[in-house]
């Protein structure tokens, strides 16, 4: 059974604290933050960016995909870490970073807000790519009728804060619809498609295929992304890992407390690791496969039509339909869990400029009420007037790897540069971050440039 805390776990009360649990199997119940996160990038990451990039660059991309799920984690850990210590969000840690304020917030926080746009992009992507199922399931019907429903119902859900049953529910589709496409990946062997050594080895000599855009958003896509990392600090929150560690008092008990549900949040971010990276990973090498094999690209109003070939050519025809029953499962599950997240973070992020208290519960409860409604008609209203769903993800792919640029830098000044209330980490951890921060430091950028030499030229 899920554990939930009754009280708003934002506010701190020192009534809510809990001992963390002593064994593996005692944290199990309190996992789950990461494994929102998972859902709100399956859709646009795995489903859509990692199969495009497969189809289109081949094996030679595996080594992107590997390195974009696993080289994140360690900035997701010290973004929890921070936020367990000090009960703070990412908004409210980023707007404390040294520099500039205007009207309450931080430099860092007004350049998000600036990405932001961009991000909307992304979303209107997938809510694009749920239209286009359901005019495969009812031939005859139109995209833009079924965007409009999409938009009306997710905003109903998340509006009415049922996140708790719709998140347990999606999860367990998804994890059916993982299942099939694993499934699919291992009958590949049996068919012209099949998987070599020598292919998934040419994955690893580190090429880089011609087009950056594409392999820029797909970095910002698969694994956690920059938003997600932040985001992920209020599911840490309203799962009640920082309500349980209590008020910072000093004493020797609260830092056991606080290092005992950092232990707990590192399972958690593993966890979800291992299984966004399996899917992310079976995703790619049907693409790469089946689509590259047969120059096939997901694009436009056939993205979810060319997908569903990856089934069909590797189970037969009948797997169509579970396909676009999966594929609804995992896109409507990302625009509700992206959906859940952007209301809380972008509700955070206004509130200071608007003189307004995000830890209010009441406050924030009509923010995440209004925002429900706005973004869902703002993504409408872009796939209306633009319908490409995979030029949408991509894009926004670009502006979630600026964002990760920011996550970065944020990371480190945590590290470095504040006073630490729990334990110093292990050398491990450090290398690790240094690692993961100069890993994606060099890769957006290097990215970025070529991008937008491309695009100049």
């Amino acid at each position: 059974m899920a554990v939930t805390v009754r009280d708003d776990p934002y506010s701190l009360d020192p009534s809510m604290v809990r001992e963390p649990p002593a064994t593996w199997w005692g944290c199990l119940p309190y996992i789950g933050p990461g494994f929102v996160l998972s859902a709100s990038i399956v859709g646009s990451g795995e489903l859509i960016a990692t199969t495009v990039l497969g189809a289109r660059a081949g094996f030679i991309a595996l080594w992107i995909i590997l390195l974009s799920c696993v080289v994140k984690v360690a900035l997701q850990l010290e973004f929890g870490r921070h936020a367990i210590a000090h009960g703070v969000t990412a908004i409210e840690a980023i707007s404390d970073l040294p520099g500039p304020k205007a009207r309450g917030a931080g430099w860092m926080v007004w350049l998000w807000l600036l990405l932001w746009p961009i991000k909307i992009l992304q979303v209107g992507g997938v809510l694009g790519g749920v239209a286009m199922v359901m005019v495969l399931v009812f031939p005859g019907t139109g995209a833009v009728m079924w965007c409009w429903v999409a938009a009306v119902v997710v905003a109903v859900l998340v509006s009415m804060e049922r996140y708790g049953l719709i998140e347990r529910t999606s999860l367990v589709l998804i994890s059916l619809f993982t299942l099939m496409t694993l499934i699919s990946v291992t009958a590949l062997q049996w068919t012209e498609y099949a998987v070599s050594l020598a292919d998934l080895a040419s994955g690893l000599t580190f090429q880089l295929p011609g087009d950056m855009l594409l392999v820029f958003g797909a970095f910002g896509l698969t694994g956690v992304g920059g938003d997600e990392i932040m985001s992920y600090t209020y599911w840490l929150l309203e799962k009640g890992y920082a309500a349980y560690t209590g008020p910072y008092d000093g004493t020797d008990a609260w830092r056991a407390r606080a290092q005992g549900w950092i232990r707990v949040m590192y399972l958690d971010a593993f966890l979800s690791m291992v299984a966004y990276t399996v899917v992310t990973m079976a995703f790619f090498v049907l693409g790469a496969a089946v689509l590259h094999a047969q120059d096939r690209v997901p694009e436009g109003d056939k993205l979810v039509e060319t997908l569903a070939a990856m089934y069909t050519h590797t189970l037969g025809e009948w797997a169509r339909w579970l396909f676009l029953a999966g594929a609804f499962v995992v896109l409507f599950s990302t625009l509700f869990s992206a959906l859940a997240a952007w209301t809380r973070i972008f509700a955070d992020a206004i509130s200071r400029p608007l003189g307004l208290d995000f830890r209010q519960s009441e406050t924030r409860g009509r923010l995440v009420f209004a925002l429900a409604w706005m973004f869902p008609i703002l993504w409408a209203v872009l796939y209306t007037v633009y319908p490409d769903a995979v030029n949408m993800v991509l894009l926004g792919g670009v502006a979630t790897s600026a964002i990760l640029l920011m996550v970065v830098y944020a990371a480190m000044y945590f590290r470095y540069n504040m006073p630490r209330r729990v334990a110093q980490s292990t050398v491990w951890y450090d290398v690790a971050l240094v690692t993961s921060a100069v890993s994606i430091g060099v890769f957006a950028l290097v990215g970025l440039w070529m991008t937008l030499a491309k695009l100049g030229g």
